[in-house]
């Protein structure tokens, strides 16, 4: 049954909530998760707050254990080489990078054991669709849902981050010779549900456009647009927003008008009342309920006597 799970493409949308996984086993339900998810935009640096959160829960500097997987990338070992050196730089002592290029790789025993028993995963970046199609329905992936089911932290950039939700968004942009990718929405590896998509890179690249796009075609979603050196850091339906940059949101469960099932160029595209928002460092965000948590909280007692205080 491994062999062939190994051995078949991408899992399809419907294969994402199955009932088991790799290993038969009932799946264990990713709303009861103890872990953390910490999701880059992109462009970190060694010594940034966004990669520097992830060593400190993952007790890095301290022997923590941590599990990085290269696989999204188009030059895995180069990748590979550059990320252990610089969360060694940023304090990390007990770092491993295996190859894993392929879902036969993705087998291995050895690896999934090791996953296990990290403290923190790490997925870098490249193209988040290669890596959903090598990790999913493998025993590696399943390790990696348990690990995190289990407390263990969870950290991608740009792909990485992308590639971690139940729908995955790719594409819709100019590539490097100047040709216009299709867009991609399909399957991801799931472990961040509330029907969200994540698009990272977002100011620096002007991806807000793409990510209207995507919610124009699928307005049950809800877009999260990260900065560059920014991490949003997820813990149950809670964000928080670390580092340089800030993170877009763009909710389209109050959209009015959208004819995004009847066009067929893009400058034909109209969308109204799309919800639009930033969360800026230090704020925090409910994933469930897609606001901004100062807003859900109620007023301290404090607050409340300086604003009448301040009426009068």
């Amino acid at each position: 049954m491994v062999l062939l799970q190994c051995r078949t493409a991408i899992r399809r949308e419907s294969l994402i909530s199955a009932a088991s996984g790799a290993n038969g086993r009932p799946r264990r339900r990713l709303r009861d998760a103890a872990g953390t998810l910490i999701l880059i935009g992109g462009g970190t640096t060694a010594t940034g707050p966004a990669i520097g959160g992830f060593i400190e829960m993952t007790d890095a500097r301290q022997g923590g254990a941590i599990f990085g997987l290269t696989t999204a990338s188009s030059q895995v070992s180069v990748a590979r080489d550059m990320w252990v050196s610089d969360l060694e730089q940023a304090g990390a002592t007990n770092v491993t990078f295996p190859i894993v290029e392929t879902r036969d790789e993705a087998c291995d025993p050895g690896l999934v054991d090791q996953v296990r028993n990290a403290r923190g995963i790490f997925l870098g970046g490249g193209d988040q669709v290669k890596l959903v199609s090598a990790l999913s329905g493998t025993p590696l992936e399943e390790a990696i849902r348990e690990a995190y089911i289990d407390g263990a932290i969870i950290c991608g950039t740009s792909a990485g981050a992308a590639a971690l939700t139940k729908t995955t968004l790719a594409g819709n942009e100019v590539d490097d010779e100047g040709k216009l990718v299709e867009q991609y929405i399909g399957p991801g590896l799931g472990l961040l549900g509330y029907h969200t998509l994540i698009d990272t890179h977002f100011t620096q690249r002007r991806r807000l456009y793409r990510l209207f796009v995507a919610i124009a075609e699928f307005p049950a979603l809800m877009g999260l647009g990260i900065d560059e050196d920014t991490a949003l850091v997820v813990k149950r339906e809670i964000g928080t927003v670390v580092g340089k940059g800030g993170v877009t949101f763009v909710d389209g469960s109050s959209v009015r008008f959208n004819n995004a099932s009847d066009v067929t160029r893009g400058p034909e595209l109209t969308i109204s009342a799309l919800r639009v928002g930033i969360v800026g460092t230090g704020q925090q965000f409910n994933l469930k309920r897609r606001e901004v948590v100062a807003l859900l909280s109620p007023p301290t007692a404090a607050e409340v006597q300086s604003r009448v205080t301040s009426a009068r």
